[in-house]
């Protein structure tokens, strides 16, 4: 699969998910949000979301026969839209299809809709919450390298969809600017043992922890709508060490998580969160 290139873009452009095929056929699960996954706000948090994902793609895998053919993928690029927050006390439903797709890699719908409950904690009744995401998923071999899809998934992930000849497009800058140019020094964040999969692989949800932690100093961020875009570049493995470089650009942050390297501190990921533009 060849490199993103870099964009000299100063802001994500904003453009919705396709919503499904009427037609599709789609995984569909029931959720409850816990206490461990929102902010002091009641707000589901990223990291949550990140996680709800995760589930549902498992899940989803679990119900059908891609375990046994496409049992690995990685994720290069999550998308998520935060329409009208989940909050505590819901319920909510998880709907996953295939949004399109070529021969290694799909880009994968999730759509959550909540039903917003009152309980002595949360009293005042609140919006029902909406979230929508889509996920670049690359299906890897056992020695994790890039991999054909089966005839058998093809066939099934391309009836949900139109669109067969997915490319890779970086939607965020890769490079960061240097240090000099932001408001803020780089602060290291913290790994913990907790962070970690099986496979030494920094878990999803994680990164968007230290987004969450960056967050606090933009609440205006996130009393609209708003979009997460999260692109992993390289692999972050136990013992490395993160530096975070953030920059505020008008209705933007960008973050950047850089490790080292031969030529110095590159970025294992960037992150943008923007607002998105009234309709």
């Amino acid at each position: 699969m060849p490199a993103p290139k870099p964009t000299s873009s100063a802001s994500p452009i904003y453009r919705p998910l396709d919503a499904r095929k009427a037609e599709a056929r789609f995984f569909a699960e029931d959720y409850r949000v816990r206490t461990g996954d929102i902010d002091q706000q009641m707000r589901v948090r990223l990291d949550a979301v990140a996680r709800y994902l995760q589930d549902a793609a498992n899940d989803n895998i679990a119900a059908t026969d891609f375990g046994d053919t496409e049992p690995f993928w990685i994720v290069r690029r999550t998308i998520i839209d935060v329409l009208e927050p989940i909050t505590w006390p819901s319920d909510f439903q998880v709907e996953r299809w295939c949004g399109a797709l070529s021969t290694r890699w799909t880009d994968m719908r999730v759509s959550l809709t909540a039903t917003s409950e009152t309980n002595r904690f949360n009293p005042e009744p609140r919006p029902d919450g909406r979230i929508e995401t889509e996920a670049f998923w690359i299906n890897v071999n056992d020695q994790g390298m890039p991999s054909r899809i089966s005839d058998s998934t093809f066939e099934v992930l391309a009836q949900m969809n139109d669109h067969h000849r997915l490319r890779w497009h970086s939607m965020n800058p890769e490079p960061a600017p240097p240090e000099a140019e932001c408001s803020q020094p780089d602060r290291e964040h913290v790994l913990r043992s907790t962070d970690f999969d099986p496979f030494k692989h920094l878990n999803n949800a994680a990164y968007l922890e230290a987004v969450e932690d960056e967050l606090v100093d933009h609440p205006d961020l996130l009393d609209a709508p708003h979009r997460l875009v999260i692109e992993y570049l390289r692999p972050v493995t136990p013992g490395i060490e993160i530096a975070i470089r953030r920059k505020r650009i008008d209705d933007c942050l960008f973050v950047w998580m850089l490790i080292p390297s031969d030529d110095g501190l590159v970025s294992a990921a960037t992150v943008s969160v923007s607002l998105i533009p009234a309709a």
